[in-house]
């Protein structure tokens, strides 16, 4: 690309709009041109207005001044939006009515039936759905989706198990980094130290969200997965990485070895392979017994990787393994990024102006040049 697309990051002060912004800096496709925030933030400089989390805040961002999180304000065609669930419920239809393209972190619009919910490596052929959704709501723009964090975790371990053995049953114990709770946080009292089993509002995400990821479209609507979930949602003391332990039922039953062989060829759509942002492999299989760590393993694949390991039989299904991975980077801010690389990469964003140009969407779009699996 002979020029960089110009972007926003909305939320652009918080802990995800932080990760957007080190995702984003020196990104060959993209430029951060603006950054967003609360009324408390706007007029600020960046470097002012932000309490910088992790390394050394980019120069190239630091003097931005702080705009508000409006279609007004915001000229950049591309939205990176690490928007609240309060604020993105209207903020983000606004910028996808003002013709932007929004890709967002936020849950209001993941289960919407015309919304795509990808996970590029998964299911690339649901962003079709982007020229249904324009059509029904009248946008000019669009809204892509990123999956919930504990649930990406899970959905990138079991799409090449289900690919080939189809998942039925799945049990799911996370254990959550406090990351996964923005900044400030949970309290240091309370989590030091400590296992809290619950997260406000996590279990039915991941019960919800699994089925879609893995299910197929139409190019109007996702046909779920025939899939049952339960859930159990912990937050313990670990910075980054969220761990996943997983049993799970299949139509066919595979032994460990034919699982084995699944998850250790997987290499994701081949669509995403060369993507900046892309992880190779996106998936990565540990024999330890004691692996994946999240201290060890969660800067796998740059952040992008899922770590996988301890897979052996189940008592009460069939399998059960152990999944973990970077849930700022590969569960929100990296994810975003490479489903925005995407969409440029196959036509639907203009590479030189950013613009959306999903008139070129054909059957052949998302079309896999070598199985997956």
């Amino acid at each position: 690309m002979s020029a960089r697309i110009p972007v926003a990051v909305l939320g652009a002060t918080g802990a995800v709009g932080q990760a957007f912004v080190r995702q984003l800096t020196g990104h060959p496709w993209f430029v951060i041109a603006e950054v967003g925030a609360s009324e408390r933030s706007v007029g600020k400089r960046y470097a002012d207005a932000a309490r910088w989390l992790e390394g050394t805040l980019p120069a190239e961002v630091a003097a931005l001044e702080v705009v508000p999180c409006t279609p007004d304000a915001i000229r950049s065609p591309i939205v990176f939006s690490a928007l609240d669930s309060g604020v993105a419920g209207d903020a983000e239809p606004a910028f996808a009515r003002a013709g932007r393209l929004v890709l967002s972190n936020a849950k209001n619009f993941r289960m919407a039936d015309d919304v795509p919910l990808v996970i590029p490596e998964v299911n690339a052929s649901h962003l079709a759905l982007l020229a249904s959704q324009q059509r029904v709501r009248g946008w000019s723009g669009a809204i892509v989706t990123n999956a919930n964090c504990a649930t990406t975790v899970m959905a990138a371990a079991l799409a090449p198990l289900h690919e080939a053995f189809e998942v039925r049953q799945v049990l799911a114990v996370t254990m959550q980094a406090v990351s996964g709770a923005g900044y400030p946080g949970v309290a240091s009292l309370d989590i030091l130290g400590n296992v809290i089993p619950f997260i406000n509002d996590e279990e039915p995400k991941i019960e919800q969200e699994l089925g879609k990821l893995l299910g197929r479209t139409d190019g109007a609507a996702v046909h779920h997965a025939d899939l049952v979930v339960s859930a159990h949602a912990n937050r313990v003391p670990v910075e980054h990485g969220h761990t996943v332990c997983l049993s799970v039922g299949f139509a066919r039953r595979p032994s460990v070895a034919e699982a084995l062989h699944v998850l250790r060829s997987w290499t994701g759509d081949a669509l995403v392979q060369g993507l900046p942002s892309a992880a190779l492999p996106s998936l990565i299989v540990r024999d330890e017994s004691d692996r994946p760590q999240p201290r060890r393993d969660v800067m796998s694949g740059r952040g992008m990787a899922t770590v996988i390991g301890r897979v052996r039989e189940d008592q009460l299904l069939h399998l059960r393994l152990v999944a973990m991975s970077h849930n700022v980077v590969r569960g929100a801010a990296g994810g975003s990024v490479l489903n925005a690389e995407l969409l440029v990469s196959r036509g639907l964003v203009h590479r030189e102006t950013g613009a959306l140009q999903l008139a070129t969407l054909s059957a052949s779009t998302f079309a896999r040049p070598e199985s997956a699996a």
